[in-house]
């Protein structure tokens, strides 16, 4: 997604990532019934709804309440065929349920953070600039990223550095944090990045990422239950999905296309679409250069 003039005061500009390679496997009809399980500003959702009209349908859902007000406004046009819930997607079948829904044709996934949430330093998704240690994408969440920091322990703070991060100076990070909040409460996202260098060694510090990226992706999965969410949703698609039905779900890390790709392959229900991930091609990566990381695999429910 690119970046907004100001993400406090103007809608962002939404470039929804893999978006013709992800429609095109979940291969929206006239009639369908789809779920955009990550809702987002709308980009995914609004492409599919044009390639089932006139009559099929899109059911957003999006635990984001900022993103999916501006959805809904977006999306307006088309009436009654989309609809959405305030929910994260593990919670798809409940809502579904709810809507008297028990089948779909189609399910998509883009598991990214928009620029909604990454640019607005209020957030605290990011170390670009100076904000509060939050990270919950859902505001109505107890946990956020300061609450972890300042009270976890050591060797609880290291587990999740390192295996949501996969960050290997992990136990020296957590060290330094516990020194550091000794002496002062650890509140801001600066501050928390500036313990994360000044822990490691120079000669440790990567050369193509912040030394402090792992660690700040590593509090955002545990502050959202990032992880635990995605396999809620792979547990249950298969009950969800109709005879045919695709489910489609873009990555941005190791740890979660390495889940993807396991449990479609461990559910003798689903049928591989995609021996490889589709990842975006250079002219999508130059327009938009979060999609570099990003990692699409598609299956189908068998009949």
């Amino acid at each position: 997604m690119a970046k907004s003039s100001d993400p406090k005061t103007s809608p962002p500009i939404h470039i929804p990532v893999l978006l013709d390679e992800a429609t095109q496997l979940l291969a929206p009809v006239d009639g369908g019934i789809y779920v955009d399980g990550t809702l987002g500003l709308g980009g995914h959702s609004e492409k599919i709804l044009q390639l089932c009209s006139p009559s099929g349908q899109v059911i957003g859902f999006e635990w984001d309440a900022n993103a999916l007000e501006l959805a809904t406004k977006r999306l307006s046009p088309f009436g009654q065929r989309f609809s959405a819930q305030h929910r994260s997607y593990s919670e798809i079948m409940d809502g579904l349920t709810e809507m008297g829904i028990q089948k779909v044709d189609g399910v998509l996934l883009d598991l990214g953070v928009s620029s909604l949430q990454f640019d607005n330093e209020t957030r605290g998704f990011s170390f670009q600039a100076d904000g509060p240690l939050d990270m919950r994408m859902d505001r109505r969440r107890h946990s956020t990223a300061e609450k972890i920091i300042n009270n976890f322990s050591k060797d609880d703070l290291a587990d999740i550095f390192y295996y949501f991060g996969e960050e290997r100076q992990a136990r020296r990070i957590a060290s330094h944090i516990v020194e550091e909040r000794k002496k002062e409460y650890i509140s801001t996202t600066s501050h928390l990045a500036h313990i994360v260098s000044s822990s490691i060694p120079k000669k440790f510090h990567p050369r193509k990422i912040h030394v402090a990226t792992k660690v700040f992706q590593a509090l955002r999965i545990a502050v959202n239950e990032e992880l635990d969410n995605l396999t809620a949703i792979l547990d249950f698609i298969t009950k969800i999905l109709t005879p045919g039905g695709r489910v489609c779900i873009i990555t941005f890390h190791s740890l979660e296309d390495r889940l993807v790709k396991w449990k479609f392959r461990d559910n003798s229900l689903l049928e591989i679409l995609t021996k490889k991930p589709v990842t975006a091609s250079d002219e999508e990566i130059k327009m938009n250069p979060r999609s570099r990381s990003a990692k699409l695999r598609a299956a189908y429910m068998k009949g």
